[in-house]
């Protein structure tokens, strides 16, 4: 179903491609347009216990596609150093494979939008990551190994 990677020598362990998701800040999710092409777009996430949050609007285009078709990839890049005497860049990365799913309003997105605050407001206050304060009422989508999330390959 998966491509193998080419390269094995550069094929990173579950365990150092678990450590970029959860190390860094940004990535690319892509999903599948309509008519087959693909829409990629940057966004902010946390990766906790195996699974992959992300928070966005109630409603817009990245949405739709999820509801459409759920199959999806993210990549987070971790190194990306241009060698020029070589002509050639080294990169360090995780991608993602798997199905989406928006979440419901209950105590799972509830803890998924608390980890994304601790994320990137450490030093907030804890009440002030609370689900339910205004202007958190978007939706929050996860990706789990418990669905076919489970296929991580790092280079």
């Amino acid at each position: 179903m998966f491509q193998t990677m080419r390269r094995k020598r550069q094929e990173l362990s579950r365990e150092d491609t678990a450590a970029i998701l959860e190390r860094r800040a940004s990535g690319v999710l892509a999903l599948a347009e309509e008519g087959g092409f693909p829409y990629a777009v940057p966004l902010s996430y946390v990766y906790t216990g195996d699974k992959l949050y992300f928070h966005c609007a109630k409603s817009g285009h990245k949405l739709e596609l999820i509801r459409q078709n759920p199959k999806a990839s993210f990549c987070v890049v971790d190194q990306d150093q241009i060698v020029p005497e070589e002509y050639t860049t080294y990169f360090r990365s995780a991608i993602v494979f798997g199905e989406l799913r928006v979440m419901e309003d209950g105590p799972e997105k509830r803890a998924a939008i608390e980890a994304l605050a601790a994320k990137y407001d450490p030093e907030g206050p804890a009440d002030g990551r609370k689900g339910d304060r205004p202007g958190v009422g978007g939706a929050v989508c996860s990706g789990d190994e418990n669905q076919p999330y489970d296929r991580k390959r790092g280079h």
